[in-house]
């Protein structure tokens, strides 16, 4: 064989399997998930039934498959699913009904526990080592502070404020603590499992609120307030109190309350807020102080929560609805597999790598800047 041809001929033949390899890398490439928990607005199944429905965000929102959580018996309806969480280094995604706490094996996708904490559950967090839930009970009197590995209750909190939403701190110093019927931000040491400061009070009971990632400030939603209240996490004080401005504040269908529904974009320049009775988003710039209103996005339904994809480049409404961040133009409108419009305001996206889960997002739209 001649010189040239011989090394023809083996360049070809360390072509192909390198393009093999190459084609196999692309298709084993991490994909971003976004797990949606159901039935998330109240019990209400015709915004995607019962179950966590699976969205390839990467392939423009594909749905990948439905996850089986609690079985429901004929005739009755489905608990409401109140939140939640997932862990990357436990492989784990927790979800809490008004009456039970499941953990599910990502890579089984079978329960791992299956409990039925003191007093119901609400929006819960887990510790970003994994170990710790903190789960409201059902705007009761206490939080329960839950072994993640096994479901067991190792202590309570009573704070009797109709305990709600919880937020568990970045760096896992501090946990976020807000009753219902509580002008006042608790602030927990889970070293300790006790109350070491507050924030507050704010303008009305707190509802949906976020934090900032150095844990500087919060950002609140109050009862009877269209838009939202920041407070210094340090001192304690109320910094500022923003209304949204070119609309109507009236009635609305769920919650309650006129914004439910805040987050932080990942960079932390801007604040989404939701309008209940307008069915729109508000958009503020965060570089400025207070923030300043800068859009206003309509959706297709009663928005009652928003949190952001982990990139920072998608907004996702508890409408169903996924908004570029930077246009401030609509991506696409969620159905499930039957067709059905989809609404949840329980959802976290996940990195995953086959059956590894590389990042966890979280469902408060918590900034990430240190």
């Amino acid at each position: 064989m001649r010189r040239r041809d011989f090394l023809t001929t083996t360049a070809v033949a360390l072509t192909l399997p390198l393009s093999r390899a190459v084609r196999a890398a692309t298709l084993a490439a991490p994909r971003r998930l976004l797990y949606v928990a159901e039935p998330g607005i109240r019990n209400y199944v015709q915004y995607g039934g019962v179950g966590i429905v699976v969205y390839d965000i990467d392939a423009g929102y594909k749905f990948v498959k439905r996850i089986p959580t609690w079985q429901v018996p004929a005739g009755q309806d489905p608990d409401n699913v109140k939140g939640v969480a997932a862990h990357a280094g436990t492989h784990r995604i927790f979800v809490a009904t008004i009456k039970r706490l499941m953990a599910i094996d990502l890579a089984s996708e079978k329960p791992i526990w299956d409990v039925a904490p003191e007093a119901g559950c609400d929006r819960l967090a887990v510790s970003p080592d994994g170990r710790l839930l903190y789960v409201p009970s059902f705007e009761g009197p206490h939080w329960s502070v839950i072994d993640a590995a096994t479901g067991n209750t190792i202590t309570k909190i009573v704070l009797n404020t109709a305990a709600h939403n919880t937020v568990y701190g970045p760096d896992g110093s501090r946990v976020y603590l807000a009753g219902r019927r509580s002008t006042t931000l608790s602030i927990a040491d889970p070293k300790t499992h006790t109350v070491v400061s507050t924030v507050g009070p704010f303008a009305g009971n707190i509802r949906p609120f976020t934090i900032d990632g150095s844990q500087r400030r919060v950002y609140v939603n109050c009862d009877g307030l269209l838009g939202f209240e920041i407070g210094d996490i340090r001192t304690g004080k109320v910094l500022h109190h923003v209304e949204i401005s070119g609309v109507q504040k009236g009635p609305v269908e769920r919650h309650g309350c006129p914004s439910h529904g805040i987050g932080l974009t990942p960079d932390e320049r801007e604040v989404w807020v939701c309008d209940g009775h307008n069915r729109m988003l508000h958009v503020f710039d965060n570089t400025v102080m207070p923030p300043k209103q800068i859009a206003s996005l309509k959706v297709r339904d009663l928005p009652g929560w928003i949190s952001f994809s982990q990139d920072g480049k998608h907004a996702w409404p508890s409408t169903g609805e996924v908004f570029d961040v930077q246009t401030k133009k609509l991506v696409i409108a969620l159905k499930d597999e039957t067709g059905r419009e989809l609404g949840s305001e329980k959802q976290v996206e996940l990195l995953v790598d086959g059956t590894t889960i590389l990042k966890a997002g979280d469902q408060f739209g918590v900034g990430m800047k240190k």
